[in-house]
C-alpha cells in the first residue's frame, strides 16, 4: 500500500490547485497538478506556458483546441499521474485521476459557474463576461473529451469520491479545514 494519496478534481476555478497546495504543505506531501503535465506537453509542441492564467491566454486556448483533436495528450499525462499516485505521499489535482486510480482519498470540488467566473476573472485579469464564456466552453469541451476518452461524466458521476464539497460560499480557509479534517479521518492521522 503506497503512502497517502489525495486526488482533487473539479471544473476550472473550483479551487483544486489552491486546496492541493495547502494540503500538500500541511501534510508534508508532494503536490502535482495535471495541468502542469499538460503544460510540459505544450512546451514540447513549441508553446511557452507560464502561470495558472496561461490557460486563459490566446496561446493557452489554442493549445486546448489542439488537445481536443489529439486525446493522446491527456492519456499520456494521465498515465504519468497514475504512476506518481502509485508511489504515494502525494496530492494530485486532476480532472480524471479518481476514476483511473482508486487507491487514494478523492475530493470533488464544485462551485457555481458565476463564482468560478469571478475567481478566473480575478486571477487572469480578464472581464467577468470573458471568464464566464471561456468557462462554459472549457467545461463543455473537457466534459466531451473525457466522455469520449474514458466514458467519464464530469460533474455528474461522483462514485469515486469520498468528499464532494461545494466551495461557492466558503472561503479558502474553510475549504482547507473541511478537507484536511476528512483526509485525516480517512487516513487515521487524527
Amino acid at each position: 500500500m503506497p503512502g497517502i494519496v489525495i486526488c482533487i478534481s473539479g471544473f476550472a476555478g473550483s479551487g483544486k490547485s489552491t486546496l492541493g497546495r495547502r494540503l500538500a504543505e500541511a501534510l508534508s506531501l508532494t503536490y502535482v497538478s495535471g495541468g502542469d503535465g499538460l503544460k510540459l506537453l505544450a512546451i514540447k509542441r513549441g508553446y511557452r506556458p507560464g502561470g495558472v492564467e496561461w490557460w486563459e491566454t490566446p496561446d493557452g486556448l489554442r493549445f486546448l483546441e489542439e488537445r481536443l483533436r489529439n486525446p493522446d495528450f491527456d492519456k499520456e499525462v494521465d498515465q504519468q499521474l497514475v504512476e506518481l499516485a502509485e508511489r504515494g505521499n502525494i496530492v494530485i489535482d486532476s480532472w480524471v485521476l479518481p476514476w483511473l486510480y482508486r487507491g487514494g482519498f478523492n475530493i470533488w470540488l464544485k462551485a457555481s459557474l458565476e463564482v468560478r467566473a469571478r475567481r478566473v476573472s480575478r486571477r487572469s485579469g480578464i472581464s467577468f463576461d470573458e471568464a464566464l464564456e471561456m468557462l462554459k466552453r472549457r467545461d463543455r469541451e473537457s466534459s466531451e473529451l473525457y466522455q469520449r476518452i474514458y466514458g467519464i461524466e464530469l460533474g455528474k458521476d461522483f462514485e469515486p469520491f469520498h468528499l464532494v464539497l461545494d466551495t461557492s460560499n466558503l472561503d479558502e480557509d474553510s475549504v482547507f479545514r473541511i478537507a484536511l479534517t476528512a483526509v485525516k479521518e480517512f487516513f487515521r492521522l487524527v
